[in-house]
Formats: C-alpha cells, structure tokens, sequence
C-alpha cells in the first residue's frame, strides 16, 4: 500500500450544535456544505473538519465521502486524523472503499480497527489483499486477531461474516445479582445490547435471557430460571440472506450465531439485517439488468466488462428473432404495414413479461413461491395474461384497421397480440421458476430468456397468422 503523510491532531474540541443540516430537502448532501468542505480540505482548516465533519454520524460521514472529489477524500481523512471514523467505510460503496485503503498505511488501519466493532472491521478487513489483511491483524492484540481471523474463515455473504463477535454470555447457575455486578464492572463489554446468553463451559448455547426480565427479577434468582430457549440461532455458515428471512419472518432485534457444533461465536443485530436486506434487493435488481455487482464509482473499463456478456447474450437471442422475421421475408415485402406493425407485438410482450418475471424473481427471493402454490399462481398469471391480451389486442385491432383502412389486418394483430400476452404471462413465471429449479439465479438469466420467448412468439404469431390469412384470402 501507498503511505500518506499521518497528521496525529489533539481530540476535537466539544460543539454544542452542529455546524449546519448537510442535508437539504431531497435527502441530498447540500452543496454549500460541499463547497466549505472543500474550501476548508483546500486551506487546510482543520479547526472546522473537525466540528463539522468530524462530528458527523458515520452514516453521514459516507454520504460526504461518496458526494466530494476523489482527491479530497484522502486530504480529508489526513486532516482529521485520529478524529476520522473509519466505520464510515462501510456506508460508501466498494470502489471509494477501496480508493481510500489502498492510499492509507497498514498501520493506520490496524489502530483504526482495534477500535470498531467486530462486524465493521470485517467489512474494511475482507476487501484487502491477504498480505496486507495479515499484516494488520498481526499488529492487533491476541483476542482481537483471534476474532476478526474466526469471521473472516467463514464464506463471504454468510452469517459468520457479518456477526458481531462482541457479546455478553453467562453461565446457567449465575444468580442476578452476580449477573448484574459483572455487567457493571467488566470492561470489556459492547457498548450496547438488549440480550445475555447462556452458555455452558464448552460455550455451547444454552438460551438466553432478556435484560428487562434480568431486572424484574430479584437478586437471588438464577439465570436458568428465567433463561429462555434462543429464537431460532443461526448457523454461521447460513447464506446471509436466508439469515435476513428469519428475522424478518419472526420480527428479531437480534440472533445468536453458533458454529457446527452449538457453540456461540457471535451475534446478528437489526442495523446488519438491515444492510444485508438493501444489499440483496440491490443485487437482485441489478442482476435483472444484466449488470451484476456494478457500482456507480466503478471505471469505465469495468463497467463496460460488468455489462458485455448478457449483452453479448442478447446480441445472439436478437439474431434468432430476426432469423423467424426473415421467415415471412416475402410476405412483409407484400404488406409493408406488417413491418410496421410488428415491433407493436413484441413490446407489448415484453413488458408483460417482464412485470410477471420482476414479481416471480422477487417471489422467490423472498420464498414467497413455493410447490404449494405455484400453480395457483400460474394460473393466475395466465388469466391476467388472457384478458391484457383481449383489451389490448381490442384496442390495436381498431387503431391498426383503421389506420390500415384494412380490418383483417387488424383482427390479425389482435389474435397475434391475444397470443402473444400468453405467452408472456407463462414465460415470464415459468422461466424464472424452471432456472431456480434447476440450480441458476433467475435474477441474472430470465431476461434474456424471457425476451427471446415473446420477441419470437410475438413475430411468428403476426407474421405466421398474415401468411396463412393471405394464402387463403
């Protein structure tokens, strides 16, 4: 890594108020914020970075990283020194991440990270090189290395990565009293936390137990008496995702995350759920745009590297409707108003498809769509694919006869456009339900297929219909 010159600053003075709201009215960091931020990183003003940035929640902190100029980012972060939270970095996407720890020394990150929590140090921790991840978890202490390493073992989006390793355990035979002195007197405890954990010897989990019921009870009570079994642990090795779909169906603050054997190795809370939520709905709706994991900070090379293969697929799926076109050849050069006519079909296929496709894909992401009721809602997809099909095929029958003066050109379309909306409807829940089946992720592949199906219904429905009407007319 490159080394930046390190400005070690006296902790900020205290400020009654925030400078300014570095919002404006949209949610969009202002622009006057923006300009004396970038006036003060130009004239080195350290005396306001640091009651007015510095002073920032880290969530806000994110939002001016991503919203000033690349250059500035490191100037800022020489400038506050001590007084810049590192946590920030995991409100910014992954390319400004990475921009900034790759310009800042081993040695800063490792005393940066010592003072995180265990889920945030993992987060910047993942994304480095593993020399330079082994150099800084060398410079922390024993316990610290042994917790950040143990995450990191674990598969990337799974449970164990994004627990957090701090938490506060007891043994069953602890009274109350005995509970609540050492909550009071041991220091090495997270800053917050709703739940105590049981354990036996071997750090097995045992339950847990609320901390409003700790305090309701009486001093000579036993921790086992009140203790409850936990809700739902979950394995570290469990796709964060799914992880997510527990809490949300059983409405957690927070869950225990235990190893293969039962052995507690940390917690998940709400805030990480959170993220993991926004991540995967993120990613799912990129993937639906053949995009993948792009980030709005990523260079025009890997932009353009991220998009290229579905586009590439699409370029092959095109050629195969323009092959079932050049089929009617002859009859498109009788009638020209089919070829005028023709793309009115496929469109509207399209995106009928692709609004049954959105709601399948997100259906199955959050295991809404199961053998049980697949088939009803098949069939409720087909029925709302028949009657689109009926009112739509209506409507451009008359628009395209009329504008033709030829009305078996419009009851042409219209059976073309009844059969077409069909199509869309089936391919648009079949396709994503047969990709999950067979082990692919229907958000990144059932556009393609998707599309191909009702450009290449759509075309040899008109085209074909025309052909046989004509022939025999």
């Amino acid at each position: 890594m490159n080394e930046i010159d390190e400005t070690i600053l006296q902790p900020a003075p205290a400020a009654e108020e925030p400078a300014t709201d570095i919002y404006d009215e949209d949610g969009y960091v202002r622009s006057n914020f923006l300009m004396l931020v970038g006036a003060a990183i130009a004239d080195r003003d350290v005396l306001f970075l640091r009651q007015n940035v510095a002073r920032l929640h880290e969530s806000e902190l994110g939002d001016l990283l991503e919203a000033i100029q690349p250059e500035q980012r490191i100037a800022l972060i020489n400038l506050l020194g001590e007084d810049f939270d590192l946590t920030a970095l995991t409100e910014v996407d992954e390319g400004i991440r990475l921009q900034i720890v790759e310009q800042l020394s081993n040695d800063t990150i490792a005393a940066a990270i010592g003072d995180l929590d265990s889920d945030d140090a993992v987060y910047i921790l993942e994304d480095l090189d593993q020399v330079d991840r082994d150099e800084i978890l060398s410079k922390l202490s024993f316990t610290e290395r042994v917790r950040l390493s143990r995450a990191l073992d674990y598969p990337e989006s799974s449970a164990g990565r994004r627990m957090q390793t701090e938490f506060v355990a007891v043994p069953p035979f602890w009274t109350i009293g005995q509970t609540i002195d050492y909550l009071r007197d041991e220091e090495n405890l997270p800053e917050s936390f709703s739940q105590i954990f049981v354990i036996d010897p071997t750090f097995k989990l045992l339950g847990a137990v609320d901390l409003d019921k700790v305090l309701r009870t009486p001093r000579l009570g036993k921790i086992e008496a009140i203790m409850r079994e936990t809700n739902h642990p979950i394995p570290a090795e469990m796709d964060q995702e799914e992880a997510a779909q527990l809490f949300e169906q059983y409405d957690l603050l927070s869950a225990a995350v235990v190893d293969e054997n039962g052995r507690l190795v940390g917690i998940l809370t709400i805030d990480d759920v959170v993220d993991v939520i926004q991540e995967e709905a993120e990613e799912d709706l990129m993937r639906l745009g053949g995009v993948g994991d792009e980030e709005l900070s990523d260079s025009v090379r890997a932009t353009t590297r991220s998009r290229v293969p579905w586009l590439g697929v699409n370029l092959l799926t095109a050629f195969l409707a323009a092959s079932v076109i050049g089929l009617f050849d002859a009859t498109i050069e009788k009638i020209v108003a089919l070829a005028v006519l023709m793309p009115i079909v496929a469109g509207m296929g399209g995106n009928a498809a692709s609004q049954t496709m959105t709601v399948t894909v997100r259906a199955l992401a959050t295991r809404d769509i199961d053998i049980h009721n697949a088939w009803r809602i098949i069939r409720r997809e087909a029925g709302v694919g028949l009657i689109n099909g009926m009112l739509f095929g209506v409507l451009i029958g008359v628009v395209a006869g009329v504008w033709f003066d030829n009305i078996n050109l419009g009851g042409i379309i219209a059976v073309a456009m009844l059969i077409n909306m069909m199509a869309a409807a089936i391919a648009g829940i079949l396709i994503p339900l047969l990709l999950d089946r067979f082990g692919a992720d229907p958000a990144v592949a059932s556009t393609v297929f998707v599309t191909t199906v009702t450009d290449v219904c759509g075309f040899f429905s008109f085209l074909g219909l025309a052909t046989w009407w004509f022939a025999i007319s």
